[in-house]
């Protein structure tokens, strides 16, 4: 890498300068930082709605996945082909694949992973993170859609095939949902936290998206 200006560094690819950036991001606390697309992306943490979706799934899976499988939340996971590095609010991972350093992991190393849409980032998990969890192969995806437009879904997606999935099963809240082997496990989403309850996301007081797509070598190389 070269260093331009003292701080910032041009790297041999706009994937490695976005990852750059990504680290030395700043944000307040409880915000999650994300590749999005190719721009540095920044979104409040809605507490009360996470946690209660996402800590009684952690346990009911733990009860079934394989020895040296862990379940994470907010694991930076990256797919660079997608220009993308996203941090899901849940995803089972080989611990193997843990292993490979202090960077994120390949998010074609999951075996499932978990989006719970809020204000800031439904429009993502329901296109952006669709595909470049498909492009990764990741075998399932589970989208739990607080605010769709007819109201609180469940989607499950799967049979991932040149960057796109199947719907295997789309249900209301409060419809049990069935993960298929290697889960084989059912989970009542909706009685874990009913969607008229959730919060909205908590203002850092700063838009929620930062853009720092990075330009072209060609648009910043030096005027001769």
């Amino acid at each position: 890498m070269d260093a331009l200006d003292g701080d910032y560094v041009m790297a041999d690819s706009e994937w490695d300068e976005l990852v750059w950036v990504w680290r030395r991001t700043d944000v307040p606390k409880g915000c999650r930082v994300e590749i999005l697309a190719g721009l540095i992306t920044v979104t409040p943490y809605s507490a009360g709605t996470h946690h209660g979706i996402v800590e009684p799934m952690q346990r009911r899976l733990y009860d079934v996945i394989p020895e040296g499988w862990g379940v994470y939340q907010w694991l930076g996971m990256a797919v660079p082909s997608q220009l993308g590095l996203y941090m899901p609010d849940l995803a089972v991972v080989p611990q193997e694949a843990l292993r490979g350093g202090d960077g994120p992991v390949p998010v074609g190393a999951a075996e499932l992973v978990v989006e719970i849409t809020s204000e800031a980032t439904a429009q993502h998990d329901r296109t952006t993170k669709t595909v470049g969890y498909a492009h990764a192969g990741v075998p399932l995806y589970l989208l739990v859609d607080r605010l769709a437009p007819g109201g609180p879904t469940v989607t499950l997606y799967g049979e991932p095939r040149d960057g796109a999935y199947r719907v295997l099963r789309a249900d209301r809240f409060g419809d049990l949902v069935t993960l298929p082997e290697p889960f084989a496990l059912t989970l009542d989403i909706g009685g874990c936290a009913h969607p008229n309850s959730a919060a909205k996301p908590t203002s850092t007081g700063t838009d929620n998206t930062v853009d720092t797509r990075i330009e072209s070598r060609a648009s910043r190389s030096p005027t001769p």
